[in-house]
């Protein structure tokens, strides 16, 4: 029973911080306080939790926005950091999703210099299948970030094409979130298919499910991202 209080709590922490992160993007607002200011105690604890679950997206709004860090923000954000490091037999989506938040605290803050490690191997992406690599991707959506050259976002760049299967795949499943990150990424791959209708095909996923708060979040992210061009 505490584990699914625990569980539940943490739903909800990782909503809210979505939830905030949008209200970010969408007003453009540098001041907008995303991440609450307290740490310590249990609440503190789920904060922490949440914003790792979130990864990288959690200092989104400064990322794309190009706006000054609040040190407070930074603060919370490099707690959980350091308070949520891979185990040594962590998946390649959770080594790959803490190192962008090693990225992006450094990009946030760089007199912060957190310990700056080598990236993760990319190898379990070689020939996998476009099902697992769009289910890859949307998991490691925070990589999918213009200008940026890592070895998931080369990888995600040859193999535009199956990122539009996986897309389509997704919508059909109605499996938003999914969708929603692949989306995300095409919106800065280079050679998407003009007959995907991408464009449409966000509107619809927001249409259906632009409510979570995890989804609209991948969805603004894309909005933003799509004026910025093809990755290099």
């Amino acid at each position: 029973m505490e584990q699914s209080g625990t569980s539940t709590l943490l739903q909800g922490a990782v909503q809210d911080l979505a939830s905030s992160v949008v209200s970010a993007l969408r007003s453009g607002d540098h001041a907008h306080a995303v991440l609450p200011a307290g740490t310590e105690g249990e609440a503190g604890d789920v904060t922490l939790a949440a914003v790792r679950v979130l990864g990288a997206d959690a200092m989104l709004p400064g990322t794309l926005l190009r706006t000054p860090p609040d040190p407070a923000q930074v603060a919370v954000f490099r707690k959980a950091v350091e308070a949520y490091p891979p185990r040594a037999d962590a998946a390649p989506t959770v080594r790959w999703s803490h190192w962008a938040m090693a990225r992006a605290l450094r990009q946030a803050d760089p007199s912060v210099t957190p310990e700056r490690r080598e990236e993760p191997d990319a190898g379990w992406l070689d020939g996998a299948s476009w099902q697992f690599l769009t289910h890859q991707l949307a998991v490691l959506a925070p990589l999918a970030l213009p200008g940026e050259d890592d070895a998931v976002t080369r990888a995600a760049g040859r193999r535009t094409v199956d990122v539009a299967r996986g897309f389509v795949r997704a919508v059909r499943r109605r499996d938003w979130r999914q969708a929603a990150g692949a989306g995300r990424w095409l919106t800065l791959l280079p050679g998407v298919p003009e007959t995907l209708g991408l464009r449409a095909g966000l509107e619809f996923v927001e249409l259906m499910g632009g409510q979570d708060p995890q989804v609209a979040l991948q969805l603004e992210a894309a909005r933003l991202l799509a004026r910025t061009g093809a990755l290099v």
